[in-house]
């Protein structure tokens, strides 16, 4: 099993060796080479990165001149897997970090259930007890997901391995065989639902996505956009949500939109009442380059 890890960097200086670290003490897995992708980056981080592991063959280092989003540098990162020969790649965040025997339980969790897609068990890193994604479903009508067990003290009442219908991107387990079938990430979606997305596209085409409780993770929630009252988030949840819905509900559609509408007028009159009006100004943007066909990264986030 040759696995490849992949990390896309956007100034993670605060998280990358901790991350880097975990994988590395992991075991159970024959071959791994941990592949960072960097976003062009503002701090130092991939130069410190260089530093602390010159000469670790099991690094390797991909720098982009430009902030090219979530999707395209993970992109990037599977293509370099693909000439490695790998089995199978692991898109993992960077603000994470990994139990010694996870990529062991995914491996065994893979082979048992043959050309699916395999997620972990997911806590938040600074409560090591508190769910945050114990996988994910979907609901039945406008298809919107939600992360199983989300905040939730975890008492074994996710510890039954089981099939999911949505996956965060946090951490995916995909062999090769799923990606010649199922393809990349769509790079329109810059950051936000790509994932979603991603799921949906599996399912069409008959993919199973299996969640591994054995298989542990910490996540440093919000780490690389601020949480989720940033104006960023309102920007790419607005007119990617959007996008993901026009891909994949096709008769069910046009009542998503109206939720949708219901749903965003809510979230921004209470961003208005709590004086934040830049989340509403955002989420209009972000519904105005949704119409006008404007994906990828945001203009105004250049």
């Amino acid at each position: 099993m040759k696995l490849a890890v992949i990390l896309v960097n956007y100034n993670g200086k605060k998280y990358n060796t901790a991350c880097i670290e975990s994988i590395l003490a992991s075991g159970g897995v024959e071959e791994i080479k941990i592949i960072v992708v960097d976003n062009a980056s503002q701090d130092d981080s991939m130069r410190l990165l260089e530093e602390r592991y010159a000469g670790n063959e099991r690094l390797s280092f991909i720098r982009l001149d430009d902030n090219y989003g979530f999707s395209y540098a993970n992109n990037v990162g599977i293509r370099s897997a693909v000439e490695w020969e790998a089995d199978a790649v692991l898109l993992l965040n960077n603000d994470t970090e990994i139990a010694s025997d996870m990529l062991l339980r995914l491996w065994e969790c893979a082979k048992r259930h043959s050309g699916s897609m395999v997620v972990p068990k997911i806590y938040y890193s600074d409560d090591r007890k508190r769910l945050w994604s114990a996988g994910g479903s979907v609901s039945r009508v406008i298809r919107k997901v939600r992360h199983i067990g989300l905040d939730e003290t975890d008492v074994g009442q996710y510890d039954q391995e089981r099939e999911i219908a949505f996956a965060t991107g946090c951490c995916l387990w995909i062999p090769m065989e799923v990606i010649r079938r199922a393809g990349t990430l769509d790079e329109r979606f810059f950051l936000y639902y790509e994932d979603t997305e991603y799921s949906f596209r599996l399912q069409k085409l008959g993919i199973p996505i299996w969640y591994c409780p054995k298989a542990v993770m910490y996540h440093k929630v919000g780490a690389s956009t601020k949480g989720a009252d940033s104006p960023l988030c309102a920007y790419y949840i607005a007119r990617n949500w959007l996008l993901c819905s026009r891909l994949h509900l096709g008769r069910r559609y046009p009542l998503f939109l109206a939720y949708y509408a219901l749903n965003r007028t809510v979230c921004c009159a209470l961003w208005l009442v709590r004086g934040k009006k830049e989340l509403a100004r955002e989420t209009l943007r972000g519904i105005g380059d949704y119409r006008k066909g404007r994906f990828g990264r945001a203009a105004y986030d250049r």
